[in-house]
């Protein structure tokens, strides 16, 4: 127990620029995701899956990003283009949370939203766990329909991040944290 929790008072976010291989093998990523779905899950609905994103992929994915950005953005620079290009391939990979939480007769669609969430964040701790760094991230193409299309995301679905898993280089300094007495009540 004193190590899980050492893990999580320690945990830090590593942008994917600082993410490096070897990344995470196919068992490796296929334990991440068992212990990724273990998670609330009120009535079993499973209102999350998961996309993985790994080798060309990245680069084709990316593709169909900067296509989106230049069609929004006529003028983008080359630079500009070859940075929303690049968007998940700093990382070895790239982890697609997918919600599927929407309207049910009993469970009501906030709960779902919530289980998605832990479903993220189980993700990013067994990543963490098993000796990688992560970045949970979204950016503007997150919400874009074009890109969520690409991705293989129905109509009904949406994306609640994209987790990036390799080595990090470096490792940012802690951000400050809220303190306790301005986020907790005790009655």
């Amino acid at each position: 127990m004193i190590a899980t929790l050492d893990l999580l008072k320690t945990r830090r976010s590593v942008p994917p620029p600082l993410l490096d291989g070897p990344g995470p093998d196919r068992a490796q990523i296929e334990a991440i995701l068992t212990v990724a779905s273990r998670v609330p899950d009120h009535g079993k609905l499973a209102p999350w899956r998961f996309i993985v994103i790994t080798g060309e992929a990245r680069a084709r994915i990316g593709e169909t990003i900067a296509a989106t950005f230049a069609a929004d953005n006529p003028d983008a620079s080359s630079d500009r283009l070859a940075q929303e290009r690049g968007r998940l391939s700093h990382a070895p990979v790239a982890i697609a949370v997918v919600s599927r939480a929407g309207p049910h007769v009993k469970i009501p669609e906030w709960e779902q939203v919530l289980s998605v969430g832990a479903a993220a964040m189980n993700l990013v701790i067994a990543a963490n766990a098993a000796g990688f760094a992560t970045s949970w991230l979204t950016e503007w193409f997150a919400y874009d329909r074009r890109v969520l299309d690409a991705l293989g995301l129905a109509p009904t679905e949406k994306l609640a991040g994209f987790i990036h898993i390799g080595r990090a280089r470096e490792i940012p300094s802690d951000r400050p944290r809220p303190a306790l007495d301005e986020i907790v009540t005790f009655l």
